[in-house]
This record gives C-alpha cells, structure tokens and sequence, in this order.
C-alpha cells in the first residue's frame, strides 16, 4: 500500500501526452514525404498502398507512445536504484522512435488510433507494476514487451517486401532499425535476471497476449 501511494503522484504527473523526441539525440532518419496524401485508402498516384501504410504508421506509433508509457512507470519506481541508468537508456531510444512516428504520422496524414488515452494509462500501469516487483520484474515485462514488437516489426517488413521494396525502401529502413533497437533491449533485460523475475514464464505470457491485443486493435481503430 505504502508503495502504490508513493506511486500516485508520479502517474497524475505522467498522464500528459509525452512529447516526440524526448532526451537522447534523434538519428538522421531521412527525410518522411512531405507531399500532402489523399484521404482514399486505396492506391494513390504515387502508388503507395495507403490501407497498407496507414495501419503500419498507425499502430507502430500507438507501439512506440505505449512503450514509452511502460518506461515512465519503470523509471517512476526503479529510476533512483541501480537499475535507472539502463532503463533510462533503453527509454531514450524509445523517445526517439516516438518522435519518428510522429514525423511520419504527419507526413502520411495518417490519424492515430483512439486509444492512445487507454494506451497511456494501461503503459505507465504496466510498467510502473512490473517495476514494483523489482529489477526482475521490470526486465521481465521489457523482454516480453520488445519480443513481441520485435516479431510485430518483421511482420510488417515482410508485408512491405512482398509490396515492393524499393517503394518502401525509406519505412522499411526505419523499421528494421526500431526492430533491431527492440532486439538489443530484449536482450538487455535478459542480461539483467528478468528469468529470474516471480513467475516469469506466467508474467511474460499474460503481457504478450496484452501486446497482441494491443496490436490488433490499435490497427483497426
């Protein structure tokens, strides 16, 4: 009780969109297009799939503000313990993705899903309660978050290569980047004894069937 009241202030403070791009350098990701796009989603002139580009954009960025959410909640419990620098690190690419993807939600014209409200809460809470049980706990939900983004990523480069790659070549490139970034704290929290977390193979399952969840939803709505 005592820690979940500590708690409380951090998540009233946190409830607020983030903001793209926050903390650590962004990278030089080339330019997004900046021609305004037609509502239709069927092919444009330029012979983009719009169906097909708008629910990736869609739901990459409702993946990336969550995954933001989920480290604001970590770093509210653990970011003063041993633990803050390496969660910090993996937080700061994350805020870059996020800027990314607002950048291409931008030039895409591409609406976010409506549950990024849900998204905001349901993170920092996920975050913040794996944290509670310890370093353990925290890397465990990290491992089972950025697996289950990392196969959501090679999913989607699989779609655009079958698409047309070279139409695609500039998404493709950024979400083979992100998918690689994911790997690396995949692996990082295995490193820091999230086997090791209280019913871990339970805990890593009840999250990747949020994640699916997530995916599946922020992609149609």
């Amino acid at each position: 009780m005592a820690a979940a009241a500590a708690l409380a202030p951090a998540l009233r403070r946190s409830l607020g969109r983030p903001r793209g791009g926050l903390g650590g350098a962004p990278r030089p990701w080339p330019a997004a297009g900046g021609a305004p796009r037609p509502r239709s989603t069927a092919a444009g002139p330029d012979g983009i799939n719009r169906a097909v580009v708008d629910r990736i954009i869609r739901v990459d960025h409702a993946g990336e503000y969550g995954a933001n959410r989920i480290y604001a909640g970590q770093m509210a419990v653990l970011g003063r313990s041993a633990a803050g620098p390496v969660i910090q690190q993996m937080w700061n690419q994350e805020k870059d993705h996020l800027k990314k993807f607002n950048e291409l939600m931008i030039a895409y014209r591409v609406r976010p899903t409506v549950l990024l409200p849900f998204w905001n809460v349901a993170g920092f809470v996920l975050g913040a309660g794996s944290a509670l049980l310890g370093k353990k706990g925290a890397m465990a939900c990290t491992v089972a978050v950025e697996e289950s983004i990392s196969d959501h990523y090679n999913n989607q480069i699989r779609t655009l290569m079958e698409e047309d790659p070279e139409k695609y070549k500039e998404l493709l490139q950024i979400i083979k980047q992100f998918r690689d970034d994911e790997r690396e704290h995949h692996d990082i929290g295995l490193e820091h004894d999230a086997e090791g977390a209280p019913a871990y193979s339970v805990l890593k399952t009840v999250i990747q069937l949020g994640c699916k969840a997530a995916i599946f939803l922020s992609e149609r709505i």
